[in-house]
């Protein structure tokens, strides 16, 4: 989520973004409504900032249900309501919106820029809804029994766990990452480490319905400030 004059950043065809927003699986369904748990678990919010509208579920899902949206990105080609990069938000007042969403964005942001994004999405919402990628394979073990709402799961992560990136140059899975949960440097730890510079962490968890994600929700430090 850089400019497309950072040439650290790779950049995805035209094509192949129109291309890309055209598709809809069972993973956006089931990221759509753990954002809306998330965002109903914060009570009053009204206005929301969405960073990387990709399909657009999202946000026709919050504003079909009263919120006020804007969509932020770094490309027109899926036209946002604001066009910019993600670790400069300086269009935006301090905390103008009640929640900042970004699900799977700032592992797309090189870590010289990183926590420069973290610090504008602090800065522009009392809270913020991140999720990120999960690195490696993964297996699951899921109970269900049927009773007291159970819901009992296990996952396993296979990668190799002694690489670290750099942080400079994007991952090999042809997904524009710079680094995701669980390589080293990246480890849950020391995200939640980097997150509470600017943030109190509400909770985070993983998403059992979609093992490929771990989602958290924040409360921003500048409402203290404020």
């Amino acid at each position: 989520m850089m400019t497309n004059h950072d040439p650290s950043v790779p950049t995805a065809s035209p094509d192949k973004i129109k291309a890309w927003r055209q598709l809809l699986s069972r993973s956006n369904f089931v990221n759509s409504a753990r954002q809306w748990e998330d965002l109903r678990s914060l009570g009053d919010a009204a206005s929301v900032l969405i960073i990387g509208p990709g399909q657009g579920l999202d946000t026709l899902i919050f504003r079909w249900r009263g919120y006020k949206v804007t969509t932020f990105d770094n490309t027109p080609i899926l036209e946002p309501d604001v066009v910019g990069s993600v670790h400069d938000l300086s269009m935006f007042r301090d905390l103008q919106f009640d929640v900042v969403i970004a699900s799977h964005v700032i592992e797309h942001v090189p870590v010289p820029y990183l926590d420069a994004t973290i610090s504008e999405l602090a800065r522009v919402a009392r809270h913020a809804i991140i999720y990120l990628p999960v690195r490696g394979r993964h297996l699951q073990l899921r109970l269900q029994p049927g009773f007291r709402d159970l819901d009992l799961s296990f996952v396993l992560d296979l990668f190799n766990f002694f690489r670290k990136p750099d942080g400079v140059t994007p991952l090999q899975n042809n997904r524009g990452h710079f680094w995701e949960l669980g390589m080293r440097g990246f480890r849950l730890r020391d995200v939640v480490r980097r997150l509470e510079t600017h943030f109190e962490v509400v909770r985070h968890y993983r998403n059992t319905d979609w093992i490929q994600s771990h989602n958290f929700v924040l409360r921003s430090r500048w409402t203290a400030r404020g």
